[in-house]
């Protein structure tokens, strides 16, 4: 029997696969191995934090052996797959993360069953670790899949679904932070609101300050230098310190014009954090604005310019429609900045998540630390992926004109 066309034959169907892996660089085999550095660590740490009520000391619970072996294995798989087998990597990271939440899940559920009500099961450093090597898988598979095309993108972000799923079916229900949440239920809606509020409100000012002085500075450098450096100059004091510096001119503003008391302006409350916020906002919408405007080609204008088309025409129909991705850009980091400054607003009572944060800090409750925290690390994701899809939607109808 001849040996040789069954050799091509098995060559001709590995070389497809073998090609794969070798297009992808040791870059990304290293991001899932840093990845799977911490989900392999992660199995031998604590996982749990059981406590009698929320402030008492408590005792630290470990994944059982047949967790652990399968974690070690999903780990390996992950990391392995990136030089062995890159389709499956999209799919091996999802199930490691989706993993991760599940542990939560029922390793919380089965540390608090037959406790008193008061008893909390806090996640310990097992499952921070487990999460943060598993996104930076989930990140590396993302890059895999977009090199192989096709529908192994999307494939990265099946644990979506499935993390959502656990949460509608009550999978979490054991979870510390969310028993927080069961017990300040009315409350973190309306500070979750007051905090969309400062947020909108601010980044709406900045935006209708910043845009004109963009489109002023663009065409006067002398004017670029001042505008920009004194936005760059805000941005360097603390936060904190600015709200502070606030306090003293609103109030004598507010006792000089009662008719500014009547509609709320005080030296604490929603007044200083708007400020203290569109402040902080300028910078990143006016330094994008002005290297958006600047950034469109001279020709360009020229073309315009030979078509007939005025000034305002020509800014209105070529200029503006060019530089709008590129200054959204900077409206997108001004947003994702606001949600923390406005975290800190609370500490002069403007509201907003920061008031969990502040309180938890008080009282010494994780916690309670955490149902501020973490909505608001979700809340500035959101914000980042949804004003990213209006660049790129933007670039993209720009592209096919």
């Amino acid at each position: 029997m001849n040996s040789r066309p069954l050799a091509g034959a098995v060559g001709e169907h590995l070389s497809p696969a073998l090609s794969s892996a070798a297009r992808f660089s040791p870059d990304l085999q290293l991001v899932l191995w840093l990845g799977a550095a911490p989900m392999l660590a992660a199995c031998w740490l604590p996982w749990v934090l059981l406590r009698p009520n929320r402030l008492a000391a408590g005792e630290f619970l470990r994944l059982p052996p047949l967790d652990i072996g399968l974690g070690l294995l999903a780990a390996l798989a992950t990391a392995l797959a990136g030089r062995f087998l890159p389709r499956a990597v999209p799919l091996l990271a999802s199930f490691a993360l989706s993993l991760g939440a599940w542990w939560l899940g029922s390793r919380s559920g089965a540390a608090v069953q037959g406790q008193a009500e008061f008893a909390r099961a806090s996640v310990s450093s097992g499952v921070w670790l487990w999460l943060l090597g598993a996104a930076m898988t989930v990140y590396g598979a993302g890059l895999v899949g977009r090199r192989l095309g096709g529908a192994q993108p999307y494939l990265a972000w099946l644990w979506l679904p499935a993390v959502v799923l656990m949460a509608l079916i009550g999978h979490f229900a054991s979870w510390s932070v969310v028993a927080e949440y069961r017990v300040q239920h009315d409350r973190f809606f309306q500070e979750l609101g007051r905090h969309l509020y400062l947020i909108l409100v601010a980044l709406g000012l900045a935006t209708l300050i910043g845009a004109p002085l963009a489109v002023w500075a663009s065409r006067n450098a002398r004017v670029s230098g001042v505008v920009l450096g004194v936005a760059g100059g805000v941005q360097t004091v603390p936060s904190l310190a600015l709200l502070g510096l606030l306090i003293a001119p609103l109030s004598a503003l507010a006792n000089a014009v009662p008719a500014l008391r009547a509609v709320g302006v005080s030296g604490i409350g929603v007044a200083p954090a708007l400020t203290a916020m569109t402040l902080y906002a300028l910078l990143p919408v006016l330094r994008n604005g002005v290297v958006a405007l600047r950034g469109v080609l001279p020709g360009v204008l020229d073309a315009a310019r030979g078509m007939g088309m005025t000034d305002n025409q020509r800014f209105w129909r070529v200029q503006l429609p060019l530089a709008l991705p590129v200054w959204l850009s900077g409206i997108r980091q001004a947003a994702v900045m606001l949600v923390g400054v406005a975290s800190v607003a609370q500490l002069i009572g403007a509201g907003g998540l920061g008031y969990f944060i502040f309180s938890g800090l008080q009282s010494g409750a994780a916690d309670l630390i955490l149902l501020g925290a973490l909505p608001a690390a979700l809340l500035a994701i959101v914000l980042d992926i949804l004003l990213r899809g209006l660049e790129t939607l933007l670039g993209r109808r720009l592209g096919r004109a």
